[in-house]
């Protein structure tokens, strides 16, 4: 019984997160519809533009901690 446990909330968060992505992804483009062109491109630009800062902005994070507690980051 135990065994089957892990398998079924893995399939059940799998299928909630496939559902919600659907229903998330027709949503946006439904509002695309509504505006012009240009506009959903600006704003593509700008939430990739953000992206990118906050994910540099955290690799850089983890490179001042990591040299900060001493670990190795050297390639073999």
């Amino acid at each position: 019984m135990m065994d089957w446990i892990p398998i079924v909330l893995v399939t059940f968060k799998l299928l909630v997160l496939a559902i919600g992505m659907f229903f998330a992804i027709k949503w946006h483009y439904d509002q695309g519809k509504k505006m012009a062109t240009n506009t959903v491109l600006r704003a593509g630009g700008k939430v990739a533009a953000i992206f990118m800062l906050s994910l540099l902005g955290l690799g850089l994070f983890t490179l001042v901690l990591a040299r900060t507690f001493g670990l190795d980051l050297s390639f073999p």
